[in-house]
């Protein structure tokens, strides 16, 4: 059984009807609902990252506000390796196929925002490997 398996089946019989509908729906429908989410209840994805840094000394907070810097990945261009793009954004958000082929599909577009620096480098790394073309805002 893999580890999303295991996590399906531990969905409350209250949320199943919830979680169906999320499942089905496309990475640029799940964005918006999460944008949806943090306008309606005043919370933010970041918000565990800021909670690290409240915790650090007075030196350590201003290392993790440095570091809180976030950029954006677009993908501007997919290539002549449409497919290799695919499983490519598919293995690196954990997409379903679908999922990732709507997203490079939509190119140009924002692949995934609010990235640290060097966790954006590396997927953008990885994403031309395959023969995306991919600017980092």
């Amino acid at each position: 059984m893999s580890e999303s398996e295991a996590q399906k089946d531990v969905v409350p019989a209250k949320f199943k009807d919830i979680i169906k509908t999320i499942e089905e729906m496309s990475v640029i429908d799940l964005s918006e609902l999460v944008k949806v989410f943090e306008a309606r209840f005043g919370v933010s994805a970041a918000a565990p990252q800021m909670v690290v840094a409240a915790q650090g000394n007075a030196a350590g907070a201003e290392d993790a506000g440095a570091e809180k810097a976030t950029v954006d990945l677009e993908l501007t261009a997919v290539g002549d390796q449409k497919v290799q793009v695919i499983k490519a954004v598919k293995d690196a958000l954990s997409l379903g196929l679908k999922e990732a082929k709507d997203l490079v599909d939509a190119a140009p577009s924002s692949i995934k925002k609010g990235m640290k620096k060097e966790e954006a480098e590396a997927l953008k790394k990885t994403l031309e490997t395959a023969g995306a073309t991919v600017v980092i805002k």
